[in-house]
C-alpha cells in the first residue's frame, strides 16, 4: 500500500501547479469539449455519404433485397441528421452551462434548500447530493425533445417504436425515482469514503466501487429490471432445450432462461447474459425469437457464451478498473485546488474549502479528451473479443465432439444478417466513425472473419 501512495505521490507533484496557478480552466474545457463535438460531427459527415450507395456491399448483395437495403439507408441517413444535430445541441447547452455559471448557481440554491430543513454548510454530503440533482435536471431537462423526437418520430418512422406516450412518462419517472432510492445513497457512499480515508482514499473507494457494481448485478434482475421490463421464464420447446443443452455441455452455470418482452418499447432485437461467476441469467429478446430460427438463436448464444469461456467480462473489468486506478490517481491534485473551483465562477467562500462533489466534477469536464481516446482502446479491445466469440462458436463442434454443432458458424452467420436486415442495420461504414464508435466490427467484417473461422477448420 505504501507503494501505491508514493507513486500517487509523484504523479500529484507533477500536478502541484493546480492547487496554486490561475489557469482558465473552463476556457480550457470549452475549447476540448468542442474539439470533441466537432471531431465527432467531422467523423458523421465521413459516414453521411455512404448512406448514398445504392447497392449493399457484394459479401452482402444476396442477403439484402433492394427494398430491405433502401430502408436501411434511409434509416441511417435519418440517424446520422439526428445525431448531428442533437450532438451539437447538446454541445451548445454544456456550453451554456458553464459560461453562465449554471453549477456555482447549482451549489449556491442546493445550499439554501438543504439550509431550510436544518442542514448547515457542514453537512457537505447531504448539499452534494441535492446539487447533483439540481445539476442532472438542469442539463437533462433541455435535451427531453431530443428523446421524444427519437422515440416518437425517428423510430416510428421507421417502423421500431413500440412505446406509449403513457410508457415514455412512465418510463422517465421510474428511472428519477431510482436516480433518487439507489443514486443518492450511492453517491453519499462514494463521497464518506473520501471524507473517511482523506488523502489516500484511492484503494477503498475502488473497493467501495467495486462492491457497488456487485451489488447492483445481485438486485437488478430481481429489483429494478422487473420495472420497466417483464421477463418470464422461456417457455418449454426447441429453443429452451437447445440452450439447457448448450449450457450443460460447456459447464455454463446457468440458473435462469428468460425471454423479455422487448417489443413492448421497440422491435430491435438481442440476447445477454448477467449474474455472478456461479450463477448466469440468460435474456433472450422476445423479438429475436420472433425473428430467427431456434437453430439461429443458438447461434447467437453460442456466441455470448463464448464471451463467458474466454472470460471477457471479467477482463474488462480488470481493464476497467485500471482505467478507473489512473483516473483516481490524477485526482488528488484537484481536490484541494481553490484556483480551480475560481476558475468556473464559484465565490471564494466555496474555493477557500472545495467540496469534492465540486472538484470531482470539473475534473472530470478537464479529462473528457483523454476519456475520448481511452474509448477508442476500449472499442478495439472489445471488437477483438467479439471476433473471438464468433471463433468459438465456429470450433463448438469440436469442443464438444459434436456433429450437430459442425454448421453453427453457418447459422451464427445467417443470424446476424438476419438482425442486421430485421434492425435496418448500416452496413456501409467509414473505418474512422467506426474505430470511434463501434465496439463490434461491422457485418461484413464478422462474415469475412467467420468465412475465414470456417477455411481453417475444413
Amino acid at each position: 500500500m505504501d507503494f501505491l501512495h508514493r507513486q500517487v505521490g509523484l504523479v500529484q507533484k507533477q500536478l502541484a501547479f493546480v492547487a496554486t496557478d490561475p489557469v482558465d480552466w473552463k476556457l480550457y474545457v470549452q475549447l476540448f469539449s468542442w474539439g470533441v463535438c466537432l471531431f465527432e460531427t467531422y467523423l458523421l459527415l465521413r459516414q453521411y455519404p455512404l448512406y448514398s450507395k445504392k447497392e449493399p456491399p457484394k459479401a452482402l448483395a444476396e442477403h439484402f433485397t433492394p427494398e430491405v437495403f433502401a430502408k436501411s439507408q434511409a434509416y441511417g441517413k435519418d440517424k446520422a441528421r439526428y445525431a448531428i444535430i442533437s450532438g451539437l445541441y447538446k454541445q451548445v447547452i454544456e456550453s451554456a452551462l458553464l459560461h453562465y455559471g449554471v453549477y456555482a448557481w447549482a451549489w449556491e440554491l442546493a445550499g439554501q434548500l438543504t439550509g431550510k430543513f436544518g442542514y448547515t454548510e457542514e453537512y457537505e454530503i447531504t448539499q452534494s447530493v441535492v446539487f447533483t440533482f439540481v445539476t442532472y435536471f438542469a442539463s437533462s431537462l433541455p435535451t427531453l425533445p431530443l428523446s421524444i423526437y427519437h422515440t416518437f418520430v425517428l423510430e416510428e418512422k421507421h417502423g421500431f417504436n413500440k412505446t406509449t406516450p403513457a410508457l415514455f412518462v412512465a418510463d422517465l419517472l421510474k428511472g428519477w425515482l431510482l436516480a433518487i432510492v439507489i443514486g443518492a445513497p450511492a453517491l453519499s457512499g462514494f463521497l464518506w469514503v473520501f471524507k473517511w480515508a482523506g488523502d489516500h482514499f484511492i484503494p477503498w473507494l475502488m473497493g467501495f466501487l467495486l462492491g457497488f457494481q456487485i451489488i447492483m448485478v445481485i438486485i437488478y434482475p430481481t429489483v429494478i429490471q422487473p420495472l420497466f421490463n417483464k421477463l418470464s421464464p422461456l417457455p418449454a420447446g426447441e429453443l429452451r432445450s437447445r440452450t439447457e443443452v448448450l449450457a450443460a455441455k460447456l459447464k455454463f452455470p446457468l440458473k435462469h432462461l428468460y425471454e423479455i418482452d422487448g417489443s413492448k418499447r421497440s422491435s430491435h432485437s438481442n440476447a445477454y447474459f448477467f449474474g455472478l461467476p456461479w450463477s448466469k441469467h440468460i435474456v433472450i429478446y422476445d423479438t429475436l425469437i420472433k425473428q430467427s430460427k431456434p437453430d439461429e438463436v443458438e447461434a447467437v448464444l453460442a456466441h455470448e457464451l463464448g464471451h463467458w469461456y474466454y472470460m471477457h467480462p471479467t477482463k474488462l473489468l480488470l481493464v476497467s478498473q485500471v482505467h478507473l486506478f489512473t483516473i483516481l490517481a490524477l485526482f488528488p491534485a484537484f481536490m484541494h485546488a481553490p484556483p480551480l473551483l475560481r476558475a468556473f465562477d464559484f465565490p471564494k467562500h466555496v474555493a477557500a474549502r472545495p467540496p469534492t462533489i465540486i472538484s470531482f466534477l470539473l475534473f472530470q469536464m478537464i479529462i473528457t479528451p483523454l476519456e475520448s481516446v481511452v474509448s477508442i482502446g476500449m472499442n478495439a479491445l472489445s471488437r477483438r473479443f467479439e471476433y473471438q466469440a464468433d471463433h468459438f462458436a465456429c470450433i463448438l463442434a469440436d469442443k464438444l465432439q459434436s456433429k450437430d454443432m459442425v454448421d453453427i458458424g453457418d447459422r451464427l452467420g445467417r443470424a446476424l444478417v438476419q438482425l442486421h436486415v430485421k434492425n435496418l442495420s448500416t452496413v456501409w461504414v467509414d473505418w474512422l466513425y467506426s474505430a470511434y464508435h463501434h465496439s463490434h466490427p461491422t457485418l461484413t467484417e464478422r462474415l469475412r472473419a467467420l468465412d475465414a473461422f470456417k477455411a481453417k477448420r475444413e
